[in-house]
């Protein structure tokens, strides 16, 4: 059971001035999911989760209560660990530029 789901949700939307509709219509869930969410009737499917957690910018944990923090700390990283995130965004830097240098080159059908 996620039990600091609710509380976390219900902040993150009320803090961005958000109505229910607008907010189902971002996670692409019913308004009557929403409440169901907040009144903890109903938890979010691992890929809705992932879609609150992209709309808010936190974490995953961060809504299932495993952290309070809201986002990454990159500070807290040693060394070794900052240079493979480096590393990591690279390649995928390289991957979306190849992505749309393929795009690009294929005509529209």
């Amino acid at each position: 059971m996620i039990f600091d789901f609710p509380e976390r949700f219900r902040y993150l939307w009320q803090s961005k001035n958000l109505a229910q509709n607008q907010l189902a219509s971002l996670i692409g869930v019913d308004r009557s999911t929403i409440s169901s969410y907040e009144s903890n009737i109903r938890q979010p499917s691992l890929d809705t989760l992932s879609r609150i957690a992209d709309v808010f910018g936190v974490s995953t944990d961060y809504l299932l209560g495993r952290t309070d923090s809201l986002g990454f700390d990159f500070l807290a990283l040693n060394g070794e660990e900052k240079a493979l995130v480096y590393k990591l965004a690279f390649a995928l830097s390289e991957k979306n530029l190849q992505l749309r240098q393929l795009q690009e080159g294929i005509p529209d059908a």
